[in-house]
């Protein structure tokens, strides 16, 4: 078991002292169609966490010194650009890298597994679950990439990849992808144990943290990874940057991910006509044009206020109000909590569900505009998973209102209940209850179908 899957699986003794870190939004009043307004409940997380009021107070007070990075020598320039390098370093110590490993950073997971992508050495074969994010799934046309069905253990998974990676040609280069933790049932992956597959078998591994390090502390050497891909807005920090950390070896033997300034370390004229280009060697060469330095400089604040204040405080709460939802969702026989690896296994606190008699998105919706709970509904960019989950087919659709869930009927798409350091108690606690009213009573207002989505009918 990993550290990481060992701190979720965890108990405490007695309830936990910490306290929800402060976020933006905290207070903020959302009207109601049944008339008056209620606090929001930010229960979205997994798709963009809130800003952690830290972060917002560090940006603030660098933003009159702002100055471009890399490309002055007035002092402005000089002091960002320093802020920019020290946020470089935060991350590095963050993660737990490697002395040789490197920082990149990027616009989001995304981003970084594109990058990763576009320097895979030839000929290189990918092996990636089907049950990943699109983010982690798609990046790898240009490769032959093997899909792995979805396991139903974590032992399956690691005897999954160890036979793939058995029949694969040994001489070639070999990249495995996986996620840390299901951005649709939150469950954690044994990310050491495929770790150790992968290079037994001389394969490297990339781990998909979007949705483990707002949640866990991660780090590089301890797993065994070779690369960690995650984005800022999922860590508090929602200003448009995101981190590709690990080996520099196949970054640095790459072409530049994006060709221009500061990828550049010297341009020079042919007698051709044309241009001789010398590219740095350090992550410059993969962050070319004028850097992100806001978005880097908050990831690195975002990773300063979670050390601070200490992810077994963040995780043993989490952990009390996984369970608070969990049984109050069990005691609603019409929910049906989505999972790949069963009721125990350790997770964060993202969860998928179906009702049944509900469409998902009239259920959604209802939760928003009756509630003021803010979750998300549909397949959570994670298509072949949540189907699988489901048991539905790619084809089918369904419509606002319509009883897509009935009893021993598949249901199409799926809610999705998610938070973090910042969620308030008070927050779970009013979802489970307007779960359990809207079960009970049914919507009090009328919904329409509107571009695909269910929104409250206006004409009521």
């Amino acid at each position: 078991m990993s550290a990481v899957t060992a701190a979720a699986a965890a108990t405490t003794e007695g309830p936990v002292a910490c306290t929800p870190l402060e976020v933006l939004g905290r207070d903020v009043s959302v009207p109601l169609v049944t008339g008056g307004e209620v606090t929001y409940a930010a229960l979205d997380y997994a798709a963009s966490a809130p800003a952690l009021q830290r972060v917002w107070d560090d940006v603030a007070a660098y933003a009159p010194y702002y100055g471009s990075v890399h490309r002055g020598a007035g002092y402005l320039s000089q002091l960002s650009t320093d802020l920019f390098e020290n946020s470089r370093r935060t991350v590095f110590d963050f993660l737990g890298c490697r002395t040789d490993d490197q920082v990149v950073f990027t616009r989001s997971t995304t981003d970084s597994l594109n990058l990763l992508a576009s320097a895979l050495p030839t000929d290189c074969q990918v092996f990636v679950f089907e049950t990943e994010h699109h983010a982690s799934l798609l990046p790898w046309r240009d490769a032959r990439v093997t899909y792995l069905d979805a396991p139903r253990t974590p032992d399956e998974a690691v005897a999954t990849l160890e036979r793939a990676l058995a029949a694969r040609d040994p001489h070639g280069p070999a990249l495995v992808c996986v996620t840390g933790a299901s951005n649709v049932t939150g469950e954690l992956w044994p990310v050491q144990e495929l770790a150790a597959a992968a290079h037994a078998h001389g394969a490297r591994i990339v781990l998909d943290a979007a949705q483990l390090v707002p949640h866990h502390a991660v780090d590089i050497a301890e797993l065994g990874v070779d690369w960690v891909a995650f984005s800022g807005h999922k860590l508090y920090a929602p200003f448009g940057a995101g981190v590709l950390a690990g080996r520099t070896d196949w970054l640095q033997e790459a072409e530049p991910y994006l060709a221009g300034g500061g990828a550049s370390r010297a341009v020079t004229r042919r007698e051709d006509g044309g241009v001789d280009v010398e590219w740095h060697t350090t992550a410059a060469r993969h962050e070319a044009g004028s850097p992100n330095v806001i978005g880097a400089y908050s990831i690195a604040s975002a990773c300063k206020a979670l050390t601070e204040a200490g992810f077994d405080e963040l995780v043993a709460r989490e952990q009390e109000l996984i369970a608070e939802l969990r049984s109050g969702l069990a005691d609603v026989p019409e929910v049906r909590v989505l999972s790949l690896f069963g009721d125990d296994a350790p997770r964060v606190g993202v969860l998928s569900f179906v009702v049944d008699g509900w469409n998902s998105s009239h259920f959604a919706a209802a939760l928003s505009a009756e509630y003021g709970i803010g979750v998300r509904d549909g397949l959570f960019c994670a298509h072949p998973l949540v189907r699988t989950l489901l048991g539905s087919d790619p084809q089918e659709q369904g419509e606002c209102g319509a009883p897509e869930a009935a009893p021993g009927q598949k249901s199409l798409n799926a809610i999705r209940v998610s938070f973090g350091a910042g969620t308030p108690d008070e927050h779970v606690e009013r979802f489970v209850r307007a779960v359990r009213e809207l079960v009970r009573d049914g919507a009090r207002w009328n919904y329409r179908t509107e571009d695909g989505r269910c929104v409250p009918d206006t004409d009521a």
